[in-house]
């Protein structure tokens, strides 16, 4: 019994060993097999992100899937910088409306590099006055090469100011094209050219005019009136040292309400029970200087029109400070020695 029980001693010894190799074995080769897999897996998902990463990068066409702390601080900056901007741009605005001339119009020297012209004269026509246009090049404004010696000798600027046909392109507009093609001497605004839309057609042309050129005053015209060039060279020349002037034949006048008037002012109600309009320049011409054609251009959204363009542009400069002159020689309806204007 001894040997037999002996015997089965040295078969269990001899059987644990081998099979704790197996199982070792096997355990090797399990955890080999799950590390190539979660390897591999792992490995799959890499080439997915930088494929996704690539993919979102050119769609939105930027260099980085993400923002960074640097950048975000970058962007948190430029904000700030922006409202600096916007702010400054907001004072730089009420400079010019006060009449400030940046110093890139000024040469080294503190001169300007370039003169200031002493005049923008607007002469407001419209549709078929062919006529009038042809009259006033011959009589006082010139055209060609004595239009542009009047700009570099006297520095004024004269233009007729007209808008466009409601229906764009049509022969209206084609005759006026053809026209300026030939003369070179039209602003052609982009607005609809209509009896009532003329204080709006006013209001634009200033904003055109200080646009497109820096003068000490801009004068509107009509164009039946006949201006001395000279006399209305002199009486602006007179009033450089006074930054806001408003100047020319200053009058009052009824305000009518019944719509079936001629003159008939739509906001009647505004000028109070006595119904008679404000001092205001009469609308044959009048001048503003600088200061004020700025100022008509930074607000000209908020600019009412009323009926009548003279009384528009006399409304834009109720409440400002303002000189208001009052000039005889701005009257076209007679004639006297230096004179500024006579209607015809």
């Amino acid at each position: 019994m001894r040997s037999r029980g002996s015997s089965n001693r040295l078969s269990n010894s001899g059987g644990s060993p081998f099979r704790s190799r197996i199982s070792a074995l096997l355990l090797a080769m399990f955890a080999t097999m799950a590390t190539v897999y979660v390897a591999g897996r792992m490995w799959q998902e890499a080439e997915s992100r930088v494929y996704l990463i690539k993919e979102l990068d050119r769609r939105t066409g930027q260099g980085h899937s993400s923002v960074s702390v640097s950048e975000t601080l970058k962007i948190v900056s430029c904000k700030e910088q922006l409202k600096k901007l916007s702010a400054i741009q907001m004072d730089l605005a009420a400079a010019k409306q006060e009449g400030y001339v940046s110093k890139e119009h000024s040469g080294n020297d503190g001169t300007r590099s370039k003169k200031r012209l002493l005049g923008v004269i607007g002469i407001i026509t419209t549709f078929g006055r062919k006529k009038n246009r042809d009259a006033i090049r011959k009589a006082w404004m010139q055209s060609g090469a004595a239009l542009r010696k009047l700009e570099e000798e006297k520095g004024i600027v004269v233009r007729f100011v007209i808008g466009r046909s409601a229906n764009r392109g049509d022969s209206l507009d084609r005759e006026i094209n053809d026209e300026h093609s030939q003369t070179n001497d039209f602003i052609i605004l982009d607005d609809v050219e209509a009896p009532e839309e003329r204080s709006k057609k006013i209001k634009f042309f200033f904003v055109r005019a200080v646009e497109s050129w820096d003068a000490e005053f801009y004068v509107k015209v009509n164009d039946d009136v006949y201006v001395n060039i000279d006399a209305l060279g002199a009486k602006l020349s007179a009033h450089l040292d006074t930054p806001r002037i408003y100047m020319g034949c200053m009058k009052s006048g009824e305000v009518f309400s019944d719509p079936t008037h001629k003159w008939h002012e739509h906001d009647w109600w505004k000028f109070g029970d006595g119904k008679s309009y404000f001092r205001h320049a009469s609308g044959e011409i009048f001048a503003i200087s600088r200061a004020l054609a700025q100022f008509i251009s930074i607000n000209k959204s908020l600019l009412q029109v009323y009926a009548h363009d003279d009384v528009s542009a006399g409304s834009w400069f109720i409440g400002l400070d303002v000189q208001h002159v009052h000039e005889g020689k701005f009257c076209c309806n007679t004639w006297s020695t230096g004179s500024v204007c006579a209607a015809v």
